[in-house]
């Protein structure tokens, strides 16, 4: 079996010995971990596909635990936001990755094993020959049949390591009160917040005095009172009267907290990842991918679904889930609502009789017409065009945004990996950033003791509320308010 995969001998190519590493004490290599089967994951963490393998890689690291073999990631980069190692520690922690990875910020490695695509799964048996190469989702039992079949050969051989090497994770889980805040919502003087690595929503006053803590903090699929319900690792929420739609990312479902009954209901979803393509169904009964925000107009919800690269709707009055923008194809086009290509829808905002949202793959801001199901591009050219770039809308870049609001004649956006929030002006067509490194003097991260203000760091979300902004901060893991009047830049006092 194994034999046909490649259809020569080929040796692994050995890691960089300069290269860094995370989540581990000393560098790895081949000759160390020889006589292990060495499973690596090319990754880069803006990638839904990548996100997607995580959890399988974690189901199979806890079933080989006991044996000769490691897990690995190779952290390979699309943005120029993700090549630093301090990014890229804040994804290991963000999404618990448990096992080593390693830094290959110009795709050295990459191109050493012939990758083409995120995520790549490559297989290096304990003699340290190349045996297994695939990209793409799904590969599961793939990937068990592998590993099974080489343990057992080598066992026979007496060519595995008798003990498996011990990898010590580094990564320590945040301490804050928040950790990892996704998006944010504003109604009536409530804030919904959700927490997303505390895996529970917070609802506050505009002061930050926590007026309800909905979810246990455990990882599930659990409906009920708001302290027996389980969320993992909810993105989206979005007001409607004394409703709450939150996008249960993980749990690759839709819920609702009512705040009347003190209840949380799934609406959509199974919790078990749906596939590619999906005409939609009955609520409880169709199984969707990574929805990762929503917005609400009269009855309908609308979900930014992240891993289908589409737009789906969901109406509260027939319980029906359906995709409503986006053929499935991973792309920037322009046109009717269904035939238009998205790239990782990520953040949505209904304003009148416009949708906006953000597909964060393509580095762009979209808008939807409701009166004419046309999908148009906004800001933004495609897949691999990024940058930091102000000025007209036809030359203006941004970097994987992930959240954005609107008024009548303004675009607010939380760009992502620019660590800014940027202004489209839609009367003048111009692009403007207003907070952030690139917008304010004296910026710096979290932890600098030369620090004169605390800029953003990856915010993912920003909602405009009575000539403020408020933004989630996703990675100093903090709510920022910032007075568009004074322009001061303060932080959220969020307290019980």
């Amino acid at each position: 079996m194994l034999d046909d995969i490649f259809s020569k001998v080929t040796k692994a190519s050995e890691f960089p010995t300069d290269f860094d590493w995370i989540n581990t004490k000393e560098p790895l290599s081949l000759e160390k971990l020889r006589g292990h089967i060495i499973v690596l994951d090319f990754w880069t963490y803006c990638c839904i596909n990548c996100m997607h393998t995580l959890p399988v890689l974690a189901e199979l690291e806890k079933k080989y635990k006991d044996r000769p073999v490691i897990f690995i990631g190779v952290h390979s980069a699309k943005f120029f936001n993700e090549k630093d190692r301090k990014n890229i520690e804040q994804a290991v922690m963000r999404y618990e990755v448990q096992h080593p990875v390693l830094v290959d910020k110009e795709m050295v490695v990459w191109n050493k094993f012939g990758v083409g695509g995120w995520p790549t799964i490559v297989i290096i048996d304990p003699n340290g020959i190349l045996v297994y190469r695939q990209s793409g989702e799904g590969q599961k039992e793939m990937i068990e049949d592998t590993i099974d079949v080489l343990l057992e050969k080598h066992e026979r051989a007496r060519t595995l390591a008798r003990e498996p090497i011990k990898i010590t994770s580094t990564i320590q889980r945040s301490q804050t009160t928040l950790s990892f805040p996704g998006k944010i919502s504003i109604s009536k003087g409530r804030i919904a917040i959700s927490d997303s690595n505390h895996n529970r929503i917070i609802i506050t006053d505009l002061s930050g005095k926590i007026e309800h803590t909905i979810g246990s903090g455990k990882t599930g699929l659990t409906d009920g009172k708001f302290s027996e319900s389980s969320f993992f690792r909810p993105q989206g929420v979005v007001w409607k009267d004394n409703l709450l739609y939150v996008a249960d990312t993980e749990n690759h479902a839709l819920r609702v907290i009512d705040l009347e009954k003190n209840q949380v209901i799934t609406l959509v979803g199974t919790g078990v990842q749906g596939p590619w393509r999906s005409i939609g169904g009955k609520g409880k009964d169709v199984s969707i991918s990574s929805p990762w925000d929503v917005a609400v107009k009269d009855n309908i919800v609308f979900i930014a679904m992240a891993g289908n690269h589409q737009i789906w709707t969901y109406d509260t009055m027939t319980d029906l889930a359906k995709p409503f923008a986006g053929s499935g194809h991973e792309n920037i086009i322009d046109g009717d609502r269904m035939h238009a290509q998205l790239a990782q829808t990520s953040g949505i905002f209904v304003y009148g009789d416009i949708v906006y949202f953000t597909d964060s793959e393509t580095s762009s801001v979209r808008e939807i017409d409701l009166k004419t199901n046309y999908v148009r591009t906004i800001i933004g050219h495609g897949l691999f065009v990024f940058g930091h770039k102000d000025g007209s809308n036809d030359e203006a870049l941004f970097q994987h945004p992930l959240g954005l609001c609107a008024t009548a004649d303004k675009i607010f956006v939380a760009d992502t990996y620019n660590s800014t929030v940027r202004i489209i002006d839609l009367e003048n067509q111009k692009v403007s950033t207003i907070i952030g490194k690139h917008g304010m003097d004296g910026i710096c991260k979290s932890g600098d003791p030369n620090c004169d203000t605390l800029g953003l760091y990856e915010p993912s979300d920003v909602e405009f509320y009575q000539d403020k902004l408020y933004i989630t901060d996703t990675n100093n893991h903090l709510i920022r308010i910032y007075d568009l009047k004074t322009n001061i830049l303060k932080t959220l006092d969020i307290r019980v």
